[in-house]
Formats: C-alpha cells, sequence, structure tokens
C-alpha cells in the first residue's frame, strides 16, 4: 500500500474528511485530495506528514519519510486534551463572552507541552474575531491561552475590558497604567489603568489556515 492509500485509509478510520485534515495543516480544503487523487504534490512537507502522523497515530515512515525520521505512535496518557470554548476574543471593537463550554478540543502531546513550559490543565483554546491583531493573528485563527496566575509580562494577551473580550498585545507603562495594543496600526492603542481590566491569559499558540 503506497503512503498515499494509506493516508486515505486511516482518514477513513478515524472518520476524518480530506478536507477536514488538510485545515488542520494549514492547508485548502482541497490540498490532500489533490495530493492523493492527482499526485501533487509528490510528497509531504515534513512538518505536514509530522501534524499528520501524529493525529492519525502513524509513523512518519508510512506518510513517505526516511526510516530514521519515523514517528512512533504515543500511548493514549501522552496527550493532553485543550477545550475549545465557544468564546471569541475580539481583535476588533470587542467581544462579549455570553458562555465558555467546550464544544471540542485540541489534542496536544505532554512532551511538547513540557517543552514549551506549558501545564495542560491550564490552557483553553478559543476563536479570535476582528482585524486588529493582522497580520499575527487573523480573523478565524485559534489561540492557545495560558491562563495560569502568574507574574505580568508584557505580550499577547486575552483581556477582558468591561463586558468584552479582547486579544492585544499589552505593553506595562508603569505606576499602575497599561497599553493595550493592536498589530493594525488602524487601530489606536487603548489606554486603561490596572484595575480597569483583568488578563484572563496569554497567547502562546496560534492555528490558523495559511
Amino acid at each position: 500500500m503506497s503512503s498515499r492509500e494509506k493516508l486515505a485509509a486511516a482518514a477513513k478510520a478515524k472518520g476524518s474528511s480530506l478536507a477536514a485534515l488538510s485545515r488542520m495543516i494549514g492547508r485548502n480544503g482541497t490540498y490532500l485530495q489533490q495530493y492523493i487523487s492527482k499526485g501533487s504534490p509528490k510528497k509531504l512537507e515534513e512538518e505536514d506528514r509530522r501534524k499528520l502522523a501524529e493525529f492519525l497515530g502513524l509513523a512518519e515512515s508510512e506518510l513517505g519519510a526516511p526510516k530514521d525520521k519515523s514517528y512512533t505512535p504515543a500511548n493514549r496518557g501522552d496527550w493532553v486534551e485543550v477545550p475549545r470554548l465557544e468564546v471569541d476574543a475580539s481583535a476588533g471593537p470587542g467581544a462579549v463572552a455570553l458562555q465558555e463550554d467546550a464544544f471540542d478540543a485540541f489534542r496536544f502531546s505532554k512532551k511538547w507541552l513540557a517543552e514549551q513550559g506549558l501545564d495542560g490543565a491550564q490552557l483553553s483554546a478559543i476563536r479570535v474575531v476582528g482585524d486588529s491583531m493582522e497580520p499575527l493573528l487573523r480573523e478565524g485563527d485559534e489561540v492557545l491561552v495560558d491562563c495560569r496566575k502568574q507574574p505580568f509580562r508584557d505580550g499577547v494577551h486575552v483581556v477582558r475590558l468591561d463586558d468584552s473580550l479582547l486579544v492585544k498585545r499589552v505593553a506595562n507603562q508603569g505606576a499602575g497604567r497599561f497599553s493595550l495594543l493592536s498589530q493594525n496600526l488602524a487601530y489606536p492603542p487603548i489606554q486603561v489603568k490596572a484595575e480597569d481590566f483583568e488578563v484572563i491569559g496569554r497567547v502562546v499558540w496560534k492555528s490558523g489556515r495559511v
């Protein structure tokens, strides 16, 4: 069985469509269908192959990798499921958080999380809406938020301002004042006092289409 046939069979066994798997690796929805049926591209990119092997529980060699770069599937206990919440963080005028129920989950390896210094139990994933954080974050991207209580460091955070959730680059200006900054320069900085907003968590990873 060729690597293309193995990919198609594994996707079917997993109950995942080729379009969904294509989007998971940041490609357009027809990417893997064309790879399997038309042979284009001739081989998978290394990072795409790694992500697919991890998700489908295959060795990378089964998807065309050299034997010495083969991925050995991890045991169930080696993975952490991070909830995807029904919450939007606005990269724009502000999104009102109505509920925080999980509708799905991302699965990360415990080893990878440990390498990043992250605790899976303190992570959640939420969707970005709006364009104020482009090109860093685009509408529809999902971000992994580290909700641990820890000393503040400047960086990209999800914050609560009034009744809205925002994703912004937060900079400490001293004397209890902070700037909420957008990547898109069409949006002016928002100046706030420490008591006027709440840091929900630090953005540590993003998932989105290319």
